[in-house]
Parts: structure tokens; C-alpha cells; sequence
């Protein structure tokens, strides 16, 4: 049987809004991870055969096949392809799941999956404004279809809106999401202080470390904000912070192993994406893991490591009430509320941060898993080596 190996994983620090990657454009931002992935694992550039990047709100300087941009802009051969691809956050897994794809099917041998997304320069939602503002439409892209709303007829269709039906359905307080994100909070800056980040992280300049956490937030400081939608649940300090950054890994085959050299890291277990609801849009990570323990026969037990993306607080508290999994194994490292999620990238963000942490614990199943606009999710389950 086939084998698609990680050999390589990348990311740069995670910049806050308006922060010190703010003024950085994308491409280099993707640049800049593509060349260290290069330095890092050793391979000749030339015997890449795709870059598969994930990116949102493809307009401006993130338009134009944005993949092939950073890696041009890295000063890469020119004979190597790039193809950008859109599953709302989980666009840069499903690089991933396009990359292992190619390998598994011995169509490629080196692909490199990852994204890139500057939120400080396009603020998310941005292309879809753009695109239906000038033609007097108020709805997204949604507006005028008419088998769209004979299906879910006027409902809103917002991730504020899934995630605060989700705290409803599975009566997640306010509190309870408050402690949830401190912990996340905390989680991040143990790793940052204990240096889990290092190996993985490639600074920026002066940048060397993510800016998100916060030292200074509290309980109390959470509980004085005021609610996203009026007489919601949700605020501020519960949802993923908007950011900026770039990740990327390489993913081989037991050819391209053998023939330059490589060191497999992981092997991909399983990959697969499902879709539930996309009113309530937030909540298919749980029939998607579902969906994907069954396919490989593992039960939550064996799962030495759980990333799930922090996009909002109950999307996580939901899942791990309804697949029973141990909180002390789910984002041991902090997640998106406190260390940002700069959408296209942050697929292979947390997949990176997830094969170091199954190193450095020596662990050996990880699974990650993501809530994606549409109401879709993807799964990927790696082993280390």
C-alpha cells in the first residue's frame, strides 16, 4: 500500500491584528516558510512537483494564484506549479489532503501543502463584500439563488450566528466558555515560556514568537465584555483572533524518500471531510470525527493528541462533550482564541504544531479537525514515526 510521509513542517509566529506582520504581503509571508521548508528538509527545489496553498479572500495582493506567488517570490524554480485552494478555514488542511492525495495515488512524489493569510490587509469576508457591494447585493453568496432559499429560506447565514446556536443546542454557558478560554490562553503562553514552539517556528525578522496570548487577561476582564450580538453569548474574547502568517510541510512518497535522502516524520493514517448543517455551520467537526474513527477503527482512547481549530469557544466544548474526548489531550498548547487563526494557513499551522507535539511527547496518533464555512469539516489523523 502507498504511503504519504510528512518530512517537513513550518510555520511563521503568528502575527496579531495590526501587529508586526501587518505591513507584510502575503506572498512573502509565504515565501518566507516555503525557503525554510526547502533549507530545513534538503530538497532540491526543482524535484517539487506542486504547491498546493490555502487562502482565503483571494483579492488584492492575496489574488492571482497566490501558491504560485510565494513560491516565485521565494526565488524558486520556475518549473514548479502552484494551485491555491478555498475551504473556508480549512483550506490549508485540504492542501494537505491534496497533497497526500497526489502521493497516494503515485501521480506525484514531493508536494508541498501549506497556506498563507494577512487578515490585517483583507479583514475577513472582504472578497464577498467586494463582489456584491457593486451590484446592490446584500446577501453574500447566497443572494438570488433561488434553490438556496426554497432549501433554508431566509435564515442568516454568519459564523456569529452557528455559534451562538450551538451554545444553545448543547447549553454552554458564558462562564464555562470564559474558562475555556483562559485555559487556551494559559496553554499558550506554557508553550511559548517551555519553548514547545521553537522547533517549529521560523521568525520573521524581528519576529520570533506569536503575538496573541495574553499575559493580563482574566476572568474578570472576559466577563465585562459586551456580547457580539445582542443577547448572545458570545464576545470577543471567546472567538479565534484575526491574524496574520504562513505555514508549510512536505510530503513525500517511499520513492521520493528513498531517492533523496529524506527522513519520514509521519505517515498520513487517514484524511476525509464531511459536511452537516450550514445554518448552524460550526458543529460538522463532530460527525466528521465520527465519520472518521469509524472509518479506521480507532476509538478516541487511542488518540494520543486532538487539534481542533479554537474558531469560537462552544464549537470545541460541543465536540468534546459529544465524542467524550479527555480535554487534557485536546490543544495541550494553547488554539485560536489565544494564538490566532490567519485562516488559509492555519490548517497546516496546527498540523505542524501537532507532529512536534506527538515528537516531543512521543506520542503516536494526532488527529486534527477543523469547522469550515458551509457547514464542513476535515479530518486528518497522522502517526509519527
Amino acid at each position: 500500500m502507498a504511503e504519504a510521509y510528512i518530512v517537513g513542517a513550518v510555520r511563521t509566529p503568528v502575527g496579531k491584528r495590526n501587529g508586526a506582520l501587518a505591513s507584510v504581503h502575503p506572498a512573502d509571508l509565504g515565501a518566507h516558510v516555503l525557503t525554510a521548508l526547502m533549507e530545513r528538509t534538503g530538497v532540491d527545489p526543482g524535484a517539487v512537483e506542486d504547491v498546493v496553498f490555502g487562502c482565503l479572500d483571494a483579492v488584492g495582493p492575496q489574488a492571482g494564484d497566490i501558491a504560485r506567488t510565494s513560491w516565485l517570490a521565494a526565488g524558486l524554480p520556475e518549473e514548479v506549479p502552484g494551485v491555491t485552494v478555498d475551504r473556508q478555514c480549512g483550506s490549508s488542511q485540504q492542501a494537505v489532503h491534496f497533497a497526500a492525495q497526489a502521493v497516494l495515488s503515485g501521480t506525484q512524489d514531493l508536494v508541498v501543502a501549506g497556506g498563507t493569510q494577512n487578515m490585517s490587509q483583507i479583514p475577513i469576508g472582504y472578497a464577498t463584500r467586494r463582489a456584491t457591494e457593486p451590484l446592490g447585493l446584500t446577501e453574500g453568496p447566497f443572494a438570488g439563488s433561488r434553490g438556496w432559499r426554497e432549501r433554508y429560506g431566509d435564515r442568516p447565514v454568519s459564523q456569529f450566528h452557528g455559534a451562538e446556536l450551538i451554545a444553545e443546542r448543547w447549553g454552554i454557558t458564558r462562564p464555562a466558555m470564559e474558562e475555556f478560554a483562559l485555559r487556551s490562553h494559559r496553554r499558550a503562553l506554557r508553550a511559548i515560556d517551555e519553548g514547545r514552539f521553537d522547533r517549529e517556528l521560523v521568525a520573521y525578522g524581528e519576529v520570533r514568537t506569536d503575538e496573541g496570548p495574553r499575559r493580563d487577561t482574566t476572568r474578570e476582564k472576559m466577563a465585562a465584555l459586551a456580547p457580539v450580538m445582542p443577547g448572545g453569548r458570545l464576545t470577543a474574547a471567546l472567538s479565534s483572533q484575526v491574524s496574520d502568517g504562513a505555514a508549510a510541510m512536505l510530503l513525500a512518497s517511499e520513492r521520493a524518500v528513498r531517492d533523496h535522502g529524506l527522513t519520514p516524520r509521519a505517515r498520513i493514517h487517514h484524511l476525509s471531510v464531511r459536511g452537516e448543517d450550514p445554518i448552524r455551520m460550526l458543529s460538522a467537526p463532530i460527525p466528521a470525527t465520527a465519520h472518521a474513527l469509524k472509518k479506521t477503527g480507532l476509538a478516541m482512547a487511542d488518540l494520543d493528541l486532538v487539534e481542533i481549530n479554537e474558531a469560537f469557544a462552544p464549537v470545541v466544548l460541543a465536540w468534546q462533550h459529544e465524542t467524550g474526548a479527555d480535554p487534557d489531550r485536546v490543544n495541550v498548547n494553547g488554539g485560536a482564541i489565544a494564538l490566532g487563526h490567519p485562516l488559509g494557513a492555519t490548517g497546516v499551522k496546527l498540523m505542524t504544531t501537532l507532529l512536534h507535539e506527538l515528537e516531543r511527547t512521543g506520542g503516536r496518533y494526532g488527529l486534527q479537525v477543523m469547522c469550515e464555512g458551509g457547514g464542513q469539516a476535515n479530518v486528518t489523523i497522522i502517526e509519527r514515526l
